[in-house]
């Protein structure tokens, strides 16, 4: 198990994962189509997205927890 203090960090490296994944295999099918190493392509385009992905959340998440925040009613 985390540490509590860790929950953001853990929340930010999973959604990224899984929406690099998603959408860089959306990506790839689109470009490449049902080919036989399509999971060797998927996985070449998902790592160096995952590693971009995973900071930008960091930094993104608290920006649009707050814009998220301004539109909701009290």
């Amino acid at each position: 198990m985390i540490s509590p203090r860790f929950v953001p960090v853990a929340f930010g490296f999973v959604l990224s994962a899984l929406m690099s994944l998603l959408v860089s295999g959306i990506a790839t099918f689109r470009t490449a189509g049902p080919v036989e190493d399509f999971g060797g392509l998927w996985l070449a385009a998902w790592l160096p997205s995952w590693a971009v992905a995973f900071p930008v959340v960091l930094v993104v998440a608290p920006v649009a927890r707050r814009i998220v925040q301004g539109m909701v009613r009290a």
